[in-house]
């Protein structure tokens, strides 16, 4: 009976010792932060900062030497083609012009009435090329009616009627410019005697808008072609980024833009109107020679962006190169890298199992999966480098 007693004795300590054992040796399940496959929007952009500036705007200079006086307009007010008077300008007394000099300000005073000529010519053109773009869209919109074309090419008669405007609008600035600048070809030549004996120039404004800057304020004695104002209208903005050349080879024709962090709480929209075709170089702030390219957006509501901001005002605009409304996606934070290949640790029966995973497009945040794992899935979120296949894992709580 002693015998008997002794041994369960010995079974029963050898079974607690072996469960301690057991216990000790056991691997700990490592606590990791979970995420899941799921459908949703993906969006690809490409962030940059950027800076409004007015599309046309117009540096008004002195046509001739003489004294400047006291400039009242301040940067802001209003100003009317024609009719608001920017600066008085007492010209200098003029030495007499030689036989030479006259000649070659008869000649510019010609060629502005050539270029002139040309500018009204090319808005001539582009009135016809308006009212062609119009009768064509009044067609192709009772066609589209009763659906004999398709939706995208009415809307690309429609973006065309928009271009022929913006080109008509353009060369009516281009018409004031030309006008502006035979004005002063004319007071080069103008003589002591043909000018009044020094009476005051008004220089007026050539276009409607504001004043943007303001050069000189007080009277002094300026110099023929020295700035004085830069007038636009600033109803038509633009937001002008300059991104690397890398970069700028992503962006889509017309892609859709989003501007932000601009001081307002919404977001504004835009289209990209232009990439231009050169680069520049440029140096960060981390003193590395980056190769820069401009790219122009154009406001979508053009009128409420003007109402909020101002020339030079500084944006962030996120152009978007690529999107789609529902693909699978994978937190870009469950990657990492298995040889050339992706992959991410999924988790099953609490153990976490290496998966290779096919991508497309993906952004700072997410990644579109194309082929290795399910919707509601859940994966490692940031592994460990010491996670390896097959180890349990846990679910870190949530703070």
């Amino acid at each position: 009976m002693r015998r008997w007693l002794s041994n369960w004795r010995v079974l029963g300590v050898s079974g607690i010792v072996l469960a301690i054992l057991a216990a000790a040796l056991w691997p700990e399940s490592v606590e990791v932060d979970l995420a899941r496959v799921e459908r949703r929007p993906l969006q690809v952009t490409i962030d940059e900062e950027g800076e409004t500036r007015v599309r046309e705007r117009f540096v008004v200079s002195a046509p001739v030497s003489g004294r400047l006086q006291r400039i009242e307009l301040e940067p802001g007010d209003p100003v009317v083609r024609g009719e608001t008077v920017l600066a008085h300008l007492t010209p200098a007394q003029p030495t007499l012009l030689d036989t030479r000099t006259q000649a070659e300000l008869s000649a510019a005073i010609e060629a502005s009435r050539a270029a002139l000529g040309q500018a009204r010519a090319e808005r001539d053109r582009a009135s016809a090329a308006l009212e062609r773009a119009r009768s064509l869209l009044r067609r192709q919109q009772g066609l589209a009616e009763a659906g004999a074309i398709s939706r995208d090419e009415l809307e690309a008669t429609q973006t065309d009627v928009k271009t022929a405007e913006e080109a008509l609008r353009a060369s009516d600035f281009s018409v004031n410019r030309a006008e502006f600048d035979l004005q002063m070809a004319r007071a080069r030549l103008q003589s002591p005697g043909a000018g009044g004996g020094g009476r005051p120039i008004e220089i007026r404004s050539p276009i409607d808008g504001v004043v943007l800057k303001r050069m000189r304020e007080s009277e002094s004695v300026v110099q023929a072609g020295e700035p004085l104002l830069e007038v636009g209208d600033a109803s038509r903005l633009e937001v002008v980024a300059d991104l690397l050349s890398t970069d700028a080879v992503r962006v889509p024709a017309n892609a859709r833009v989003l501007i932000e962090q601009w001081g307002g709480g919404h977001t504004l929209e835009g289209r990209v109107r232009r990439v231009e075709p050169s680069g520049f170089m440029k140096i960060s702030a981390l003193g590395v020679e980056e190769q820069r390219v401009n790219v122009i957006v154009d406001f979508v509501d053009v009128a409420t962006a003007a109402k909020a901001l101002g020339d030079s005002y500084r944006v962030e605009v996120r152009i978007v190169a690529w999107e789609a409304p529902d693909v699978l996606t994978v937190p870009t934070g469950a990657l990492f890298r298995r040889g050339n290949d992706w992959a991410v640790f999924r988790v099953e029966n609490a153990r976490a199992r290496t998966q290779a995973v096919e991508l497309g497009q993906r952004n700072a945040t997410d990644a579109e999966v194309k082929d290795g794992l399910q919707p509601a899935q859940p994966v490692v979120l940031h592994p460990p480098d010491t996670l390896a296949d097959g180890m349990r894992v846990i679910e870190r709580p949530a703070p």
